[in-house]
């Protein structure tokens, strides 16, 4: 008798999911909290929408998606009934075939040090992907995957806490600031979950940590795995940035480093360096890192050049989905900064971006539902309510001037007026690029 699975959140993620659980044999039932339209779901996979009924407590497996609560009324009955929950991230790994995995986490940077990481590995083996919250799920390619293969991921702290046996070959750790905490409830469980990266890994397996950040350096102690450190200062071992150059002293090796550098601020010195170690410890020759990092134009969203009009540079952050992130985006620049803030809270006050907004920010145009709330956290800043993208797009062309900073990087989800964070930066970029010059 075939087995049956039933799948938890059908997004991205879920769909895949499902979809490899049909190829796999498995009769299939997936459920969705929300009304949606489905595209790419296999025909054979029964489905409901508006809410998670009992029926999927006839599965022999649950596959519980990114973002789908832990505690939900669903999911306690299904502990009850002692029904096997996997998230989509173990299920494809067990049925994905692979040489090793890299894999990323932090509170920022991940999208690009993933990336970076994965077209390094490309250079030189043919038979790679990247997947994860970048790419696509592991599920869509697990069946293709060979042991030959190498996997790049990027991973966030929702599938890390759902796959607590989680361990691959090679672990980068970023960074670590409050984010997420209307899921997790406390920056302890914050922690715990990006943990998973690891905790579970083994002698002979490497951790790449960042040096300069506290809470990273502190809990690296937990993992088993050989720790290369990086750092933006000098480091007796370990991979570090300085006078424009980046060296890797690891044991007996000692080679020095130096690529062009073509994306914006500090933040992602710090994730060129994670991606160095990370790309060693893979086996990768450092002329070969040289190479890619000096070609590598960094990720669409992310601190990403639009276009220069009437002298008014224009900048999409719309990565940017927590206060850190943003921290980052506003170091990057010096001043006269019109920064566009706002979308859906997560439950992190606003107030540590204050001294920032004093020193380098000449207003802030404001969209979304948290509009109230950054208005409250940094009173007496320069605000201008907005309500919308369009309306704020039309504001800033009336009032930039030239040697003007225009800049998405809204500290907050999306999900109040778009769909994600890359149809809002899509969106921003097209009323942008829209624009005519006034002279």
């Amino acid at each position: 008798m075939k087995k049956s699975i039933g799948v938890l959140g059908l997004g991205r993620s879920g769909v895949a999911a499902a979809n490899l659980a049909v190829k796999l044999g498995y009769n299939v039932f997936a459920s969705d909290s929300k009304e949606i339209e489905i595209k790419n779901l296999n025909k054979r996979v029964v489905k409901e929408f508006g809410g998670h009924s009992d029926k999927i407590l006839n599965s022999d497996i649950i596959i519980k998606s990114p973002g789908v609560h832990s505690d939900i009324p669903i999911l306690e009955k299904a502990r009850k009934q002692e029904i096997k929950i996997l998230s989509e991230l173990a299920f494809s790994l067990e049925n994905s075939k692979y040489k090793k995995i890299i894999a990323v986490t932090g509170t920022n940077g991940k999208t690009t040090t993933t990336d970076l990481i994965s077209k390094i590995v490309k250079a030189v083996h043919r038979d790679s992907i990247v997947s994860g919250n970048i790419g696509f799920p592991l599920a869509d390619k697990a069946l293709k995957t060979t042991k030959n293969t190498f996997i790049t991921m990027e991973l966030s702290s929702y599938q890390l806490g759902d796959t607590p046996g989680f361990s691959p070959d090679i672990s980068v750790f970023l960074n670590i600031t409050p984010d997420h905490l209307e899921y997790h409830k406390t920056m302890r469980a914050y922690v715990k979950a990006k943990e998973n990266i690891f905790v579970n890994q083994q002698d002979g397996d490497f951790a790449v940590i960042n040096y300069d950040d506290k809470i990273c350096r502190k809990i690296s102690e937990k993992t088993r795995a050989k720790v290369i450190f990086f750092s933006k200062k000098p480091l007796k071992d370990g991979v570090f940035f300085s006078d424009g150059n980046i060296t890797v002293n690891i044991g007996k090796k000692h080679a020095v480093m130096k690529p062009k550098i073509n994306i914006v601020g500090m933040h992602n010195i710090e994730n060129i360096l994670a991606a160095a170690a990370a790309s060693y410890a893979a086996g990768v020759k450092l002329s070969v890192v040289e190479e890619v990092v000096s070609k590598y134009k960094g990720v669409e969203h992310r601190i990403e050049f639009v276009k220069t009009l009437n002298g008014v540079d224009y900048y999409n952050d719309s990565k940017s989905t927590n206060v850190d992130s943003t921290r980052v985006a506003l170091e990057s620049f010096d001043k006269n900064i019109l920064i566009i803030m706002g979308g859906r809270d997560k439950g992190i006050p606003y107030t540590s971006l204050k001294e920032l907004v004093r020193r380098r920010v000449k207003s802030i145009f404001l969209i979304g539902e948290a509009a109230d709330k950054i208005k409250k956290d940094l009173k007496n800043a320069p605000f201008i309510d907005c309500g919308d993208m369009e309306n704020a797009i039309k504001r800033i062309f009336k009032t930039a001037v030239r040697g003007d900073i225009v800049l998405l990087s809204p500290a907050c989800a999306s999900f109040d007026q778009f769909e994600n964070f890359e149809e809002r930066g899509k969106v921003f970029k097209k009323m942008v690029l829209s624009l005519k010059s006034s002279v």
